[in-house]
């Protein structure tokens, strides 16, 4: 069995979010998604989540395509690819650090997944900041 394992911080789920996990689940035959904590959110957005880390994980989990999902680490996102042993990482089109950077990591850590950065799918339109900026100003 091929296991897939994807990040996020998925504070508002959107068809965006959507399509970077079908992408992902196509990749092999059990999608697991690690939902960045509350602190990490914090530290990669510059603000806090709308919503906690429980509520967000229990979202993802509800969605058909995905197996299962969890909280991540606070400390070190890799201690969750070791936890998980995915075949591979699925990476959206925006995230950090990139594919190489990464696979260096994986090398140094004897982690042997491959990496694969997803499609965007209407960043104009499905992307959180600019959903919550949308929210922010309507009347």
């Amino acid at each position: 069995m091929k296991t897939v394992l994807a990040f996020g911080t998925f504070d508002i789920l959107h068809p965006g979010h959507l399509s970077y996990l079908k992408q992902a689940r196509a990749l092999g035959d059990r999608l697991v998604v690690v939902v960045a904590t509350d602190k990490n959110v914090e530290k990669i957005k510059g603000k806090p989540p709308v919503n906690s880390q429980e509520h967000r994980a229990e979202l993802v989990a509800a969605l058909k395509i995905v197996d299962e999902a969890m909280v991540g680490f606070e400390d070190d996102m890799l201690s969750s690819v070791e936890k998980v042993k995915p075949n591979v990482v699925a990476l959206g089109y925006d995230q950090k650090p990139g594919s190489e950077a990464l696979e260096k990591m994986f090398k140094e850590r004897g982690i042997s997944a491959k990496v694969f950065r997803m499609e965007p799918y209407r960043e104009e339109h499905y992307k959180s900041s600019k959903i919550k900026d949308k929210v922010r100003h309507a009347p």
